[in-house]
């Protein structure tokens, strides 16, 4: 079963996130980014290379936002393919998370959509009953 679900949005990709924990949220979170950006089956991807990231916001939901623009700006701007997400250590503020992944390489991974940016508008990270909930929009 899928950990994220798709919501209409006119122009743009919005995605409702879940997660039993906040942790998981975030790992379901960058599982997601990466479906809608590309085309491969689970266990595809690589774990030939691993990066470690320090993340930062002013809240939960600033924390999601900066998170996800991490992990896109990795793929966009140093051509990284996040294959696993493992987080080390998380507040309200920060995390500290390991990327497991590989090179983007035209002839193994098929770009599915072009995601510009990781927006604020109408980002909400909550917990539910069943755990947390996040929706968030990506500018195509």
């Amino acid at each position: 079963m899928s950990n994220y679900k798709f919501f209409d949005h006119t122009a743009d990709i919005g995605i409702e996130v879940t997660g039993q924990t906040r942790k998981d949220l975030f790992v379901n979170a960058a599982n997601a980014l990466f479906d809608v950006m590309i085309k491969s089956r689970v266990g595809e991807i690589s774990t030939k290379q691993q990066k470690k990231i320090i993340v930062e916001g002013a809240d939960l939901a600033a924390l999601f936002i900066n998170y996800l623009r991490e992990l896109l700006y990795l793929f966009n701007g140093e051509q990284f393919v996040t294959g696993r997400c493992e987080i080390i250590k998380f507040t309200n503020k920060a995390l500290q998370a390991r990327l497991i992944g590989e090179s983007f390489n035209s002839k193994t991974h098929l770009i599915k959509t072009e995601i510009k940016a990781v927006t604020y508008s109408g980002v909400k990270v909550e917990k539910i009953k069943d755990g947390w909930k996040a929706r968030v929009i990506f500018d195509v």
